[in-house]
């Protein structure tokens, strides 16, 4: 892993972002750049179109250039909140140990923007909601799900609170994206000295299938250095994920975007947008 992409909106989970991000680089060695994109609907603020009809040329004329004033000034207010939101972040990953990072403020949509950033990226970390966090607190970001479905990377979903990683969890079902999983782990012997947990869920414990799928994956986990706890659990995947990660403390979730099986939807699967949606820890998302 040599870049990593933090997505910020100076919301209260960007502060963890940062706090996530500077986690990763220092155990990776990886460059961070921190994105900040301007919504460019912030500068719009009224129709500046033929309203001499409605009110008189002369209103018209000076209403026209107090709009086009006021989109000034918007726009000024715009530039300092970037800047403002990017120093915080600096002041942040300081802290953290990060010396050298690039701060970047792009004006558009950030669903725009982020595969020209994303392209040269090993990891895109986001928070969990944005700039309406306290008015949503039951939702996901409404650019989150758009992001994580496009991204051909691995995403990191924050929460609101910053716990150190020591104890990681991977859910496996023997799918795509989980094989993707071991692959990463394989390619990062950094996480040899953390707690790997490997867990699958099936609807019953004496599923065959299942059994195999996790006996292949502790098998994988073992022969590139890693020595799992691994489990097996009867259930459905959002409540057994929750409880294994509230008792056994796990500090950091992984799984796949889609599960094994499924109609292919225009939205994260299911298991994994209600998991990130309840889950109080990070949750790397691989699709």
């Amino acid at each position: 892993m040599k870049n990593i992409l933090l997505c910020t909106d100076g919301s209260s989970f960007a502060e963890n972002v940062y706090k996530y991000g500077a986690w990763f680089a220092n155990q990776f060695h990886a460059h961070i750049n921190v994105l900040f994109v301007t919504d460019i609907r912030s500068q719009k603020v009224a129709s500046t179109g033929n309203l001499s009809g409605s009110i008189g040329l002369g209103a018209s004329e000076k209403l026209l250039n107090d709009l086009v004033n006021l989109e000034h000034e918007k726009a000024k207010l715009n530039n300092q909140r970037a800047r403002l939101i990017l120093q915080n972040a600096a002041a942040t990953l300081k802290a953290e140990g990060i010396e050298y990072f690039k701060l970047t403020n792009k004006t558009g949509f950030l669903v725009d923007c982020f595969h020209e950033f994303a392209e040269n990226s090993d990891l895109i970390i986001l928070g969990k909601r944005g700039e309406a966090a306290d008015f949503a607190s039951g939702h996901l970001g409404a650019n989150l799900d758009r992001i994580v479905r496009s991204s051909s990377k691995p995403c990191l979903v924050t929460p609101r609170e910053f716990k150190p990683i020591e104890r990681i969890l991977v859910a496996y079902d023997g799918s795509l994206s989980g094989q993707k999983i071991l692959q990463f782990l394989e390619n990062s012997p950094v996480f040899q000295s953390l707690e790997i947990h490997l867990l699958t869920v099936a609807k019953s414990n004496s599923d065959q299938t299942a059994m195999v799928t996790l006996n292949e994956a502790q098998e994988w986990l073992y022969t590139v250095g890693f020595e799992p706890v691994f489990s097996l659990l009867e259930g459905e995947p959002e409540q057994a994920i929750a409880q294994y990660v509230q008792e056994n403390n796990i500090n950091l979730l992984m799984m796949g975007a889609y599960g094994h099986s499924r109609i292919r939807h225009l939205i994260i699967g299911s298991t994994t947008t209600q998991i990130i949606r309840s889950s109080n820890i990070p949750v790397l998302v691989f699709r």
